[in-house]
């Protein structure tokens, strides 16, 4: 199998869903002259929902002013995490936002709205009413990013030490200690925390952290991978197409398209003439920009190197699916064969494949539309990548630009 099905898509339906809404399957009926057309429709749009966006109703509150974030206003991704400060999970996604937002300054932002777990957790309450004392004195993230980072020296604390390590640490962050320590059970503090946890239990939420996506609930992995992955797949959905792209190319025409990469140029010969829908859906994506920066995401050294998906999580489409065609002279029997990747019978993805070396077992099953004439020393030279559904993995170099040159 060339590709991997992610078991986090199938937790997350809504979030591979990223094509425009409603779609009716599409079908070009005017192709240029000597175009070979199949007896069956060439191409077909996804027709599925899209993905939400932040603006998408939800049974939550939207964001508000009270709410405490981070990251880009505007975003296209937004999470709300409903959380508590005693719970290690809470704790360890908190972290993997951090980390999310360094790699999405522009495009994720992250809300954190409190719900002590006060019948579970005996500190969930006090270490709340530290956030709010906190917050008094303008030091809210200090005393987050504080209670997270320290996690393992006070979670175990008894309630009367925990308050003494606490104040003894909003000494050290240039807090007022006497209004910290007024503040922190005062009427208003402790009142305030109860109405967390209350309108937490009246929505409903079963634990912490209670995750929504652009509004939505989310139950799927919650590590790093999974959700980076989540978010560059809602990101691709912006890119994707609305219909399949026009019928121009030319079977008695030669294409030759150069993929600029980070390790160098691949030159390949396109077979127009044998596939001539694919080299059109090809050439199509390639002038479009839909592989600009794409991520070889699949290096399997003595197989193929496997690139075209702009999420670079294996699971992107542009939008269509266009059919598989298999043409007798051409076999995966030497290095250097592009073939495109597919879901299921007529169903090609717009990702892409070059073989490192004869690959049979690959005949029949994809469809072969070029070959490399110059640059096979530079596909080699790639980064073996082979990522898991969710993982984390180094970083894959990348597919620049590909150019098409027509002749």
């Amino acid at each position: 199998m060339l590709k991997k099905t992610s078991s986090l898509l199938l937790l997350c339906l809504w979030a591979t869903a990223c094509s425009p809404a409603s779609v009716t399957p599409t079908i070009n009926l005017t192709p240029p002259p000597d175009l070979v057309i199949p007896t069956q429709p060439s191409c077909t749009t996804v027709n599925i929902e899209p993905t939400p966006g932040p603006e998408t109703p939800s049974l939550f509150p939207p964001e508000n002013e009270n709410d405490r974030s981070l990251g880009a206003g505007e975003a296209a991704v937004s999470f709300i995490a409903y959380i508590d400060y005693q719970d290690s999970r809470s704790k360890f996604f908190v972290a993997v936002a951090n980390q999310l937002l360094e790699e999405f300054p522009k495009d994720a932002r992250f809300t954190f709205r409190p719900f002590p777990l006060v019948d579970v957790n005996d500190k969930s309450a006090l270490a709340m009413q530290a956030i709010e004392a906190a917050n008094r004195q303008g030091k809210f993230w200090d005393m987050h990013n504080l209670l997270f980072a320290q996690h393992e020296n006070w979670a175990n604390l008894s309630a009367a030490d925990f308050e003494q390590w606490v104040t003894a640490q909003a000494s050290t962050s240039e807090m007022n200690v006497e209004q910290f320590k007024s503040d922190l059970k005062s009427e208003e503090t402790v009142a305030q925390v109860q109405r967390y946890a209350d309108d937490g239990k009246t929505i409903g939420i079963p634990g912490t952290p209670l995750i929504l996506i652009n509004g939505q609930i989310y139950g799927g992995p919650r590590d790093h991978g999974s959700l980076r992955d989540i978010i560059a797949l809602i990101l691709m959905g912006k890119r994707q197409f609305a219909s399949c792209p026009p019928l121009t190319v030319q079977t008695d025409r030669q294409y030759i398209a150069t993929l600029r990469t980070e390790k160098g140029g691949i030159v390949i010969e396109l077979f127009a003439d044998k596939a001539p829908i694919t080299v059109n859906s090809f050439i199509f994506l390639a002038r479009n920009g839909w592989y600009d920066g794409a991520t070889f995401h699949r290096v399997i050294p003595d197989l193929f190197a496997l690139t075209g998906d702009p999420s670079g999580t294996g699971d992107g489409n542009p939008g269509y699916y266009i059919i598989n065609e298999f043409d007798p002279s051409l076999q995966f029997n030497r290095p250097g064969m592009v073939g495109m990747t597919n879901v299921g019978p007529n169903a090609s993805d717009g990702q892409f494949f070059i073989t490192y070396a004869p690959t049979a077992q690959y005949n029949g099953k994809y469809t072969i539309f070029g070959q490399v004439l110059t640059g096979m020393d530079v596909l080699i030279s790639l980064t073996p990548r082979d990522a898991q559904p969710g993982s984390d993995t180094s970083p894959g170099n990348r597919l620049l630009n590909v150019e098409i040159e027509e002749r």
